[in-house]
């Protein structure tokens, strides 16, 4: 690995305001080939997972970001003392349906919320989680909004394809079942009655 070239790429995704894409790196970094610089990028992965610090390199919203790890979240949170992003039901729902619906309109926001959803998207809008993709070519030529790259990088999703599934998301609310087990038996010639080792019956 050409450590120079790692060295510099590291200084290059710690002073961006945002996640740095391979394609940018490789367009600031002419004099080095596609390929060593995605080589590069693999090793500074490698390196800073391997060493355990503070903060990983991680692929989030189509570029490279250096993060601190989750784990540390309640540390830093003592430190900086500012509050998460929190979002109402309304914008939740909306931001849920934008995201896994995409592109789509304000009408078809609304119909699928049942709800008047103006408000809450012009929100989402202001807070740079959704964006405008154009408008549809229907009669009123309506606008079509999708998540944006802030959202990626707020909810550290890589791609759109990051998004849990469906299945994934029901799992959470699933209450765990609990398999019968036999007891084993202390005393050899006491049998007792499976059934009053079962409290939840």
């Amino acid at each position: 690995m050409n450590s120079e070239l790692s060295a510099i790429i590291e200084s290059l995704i710690f002073t961006a305001d945002s996640a740095l894409s391979t394609d940018r790196i490789c367009d600031l970094l002419t004099e080095f080939e596609r390929g060593e610089v995605k080589s590069a990028l693999s090793g500074l992965v490698e390196y800073h997972q391997g060493r355990g610090g503070g903060f990983e390199l991680i692929e989030v919203a189509g570029g490279w970001q250096f993060r601190t790890r989750p784990a540390f979240h309640s540390y830093i949170t003592r430190h900086i003392k500012t509050r998460a992003a929190k979002f109402s039901q309304s914008a939740l729902e909306t931001l849920a349906i934008v995201a896994y619906r995409q592109p789509l309109t304000r009408a078809e926001v609304e119909h699928l919320r049942g709800v008047d959803c103006g408000g809450v998207l012009k929100t989402l809008l202001e807070k740079h989680l959704v964006r405008i993709l154009g408008k549809k070519d229907i009669p009123g030529r309506p606008l079509i909004y999708g998540t944006s790259k802030e959202f990626l990088e707020v909810f550290g999703l890589k791609d759109l394809k990051s998004l849990p599934t469906l299945r994934e998301i029901q799992a959470l609310g699933e209450q765990p079942k609990f398999e019968r087990q036999e007891e084993l038996q202390l005393e050899p010639d006491k049998v007792i009655p499976m059934e009053s080792y079962l409290p939840f019956e």
